[in-house]
């Protein structure tokens, strides 16, 4: 674990402003923190995108075309969580500036599949820059060691099958 925070301290001792809200039950809720940490990186990322037009939802898509994947809209939508029509919005929107376009599927006539344009791969090369700078930014207090781990372990917990709900 950091330094910066161990299990049993605060992020202010000082009883003054907001820190000392990380005394109270949330301040060692695990949803609480993992929300806390990631509004805090998406912040970060959202600022790092603006000179590219993009937020961190239409990045997400510009990258995931951009590795040559062809998805269609609905596994964008699994993969990212987001309804479809977020996903038909964020594509025409990507698409509208020329950076994506939608194909048929090869393997389904029925089904589109996404595909970055030479100018969206441009772009995401670009934005992936910036937000890795800014990834960097967020996660400073941790070393390279520590964010690897928690790397692996977030992607663990994302690609773990969902329990049912006990009754």
């Amino acid at each position: 674990m950091s330094p910066a925070l161990s299990p049993t301290s605060s992020p202010s001792s000082s009883g003054i402003g907001p820190e000392r809200l990380w005394a109270s039950p949330v301040g060692s809720d695990l949803p609480f923190v993992l929300a806390r940490a990631n509004a805090l990186s998406l912040a970060g990322t959202h600022e790092s995108l603006v000179p590219f037009g993009l937020k961190v939802r239409s990045y997400s898509v510009l990258a995931i075309v951009s590795a040559d994947t062809r998805p269609t809209q609905r596994e964008l939508s699994e993969f990212l969580r987001l309804d479809p029509s977020q996903i038909v919005a964020l594509v025409d929107e990507l698409e509208s500036r020329e950076l994506v376009r939608r194909e048929t599927d090869p393997s389904d006539r029925r089904a589109k599949v996404i595909v970055a344009t030479d100018a969206g791969r441009a772009l995401c090369a670009e934005a992936r820059v910036a937000a890795r700078e800014a990834e960097h930014g967020t996660f400073d207090a941790l070393t390279l060691d520590e964010r690897e781990r928690l790397s692996d372990m977030l992607r663990l917990l994302a690609t773990a099958p969902a329990r049912p709900l006990a009754d």
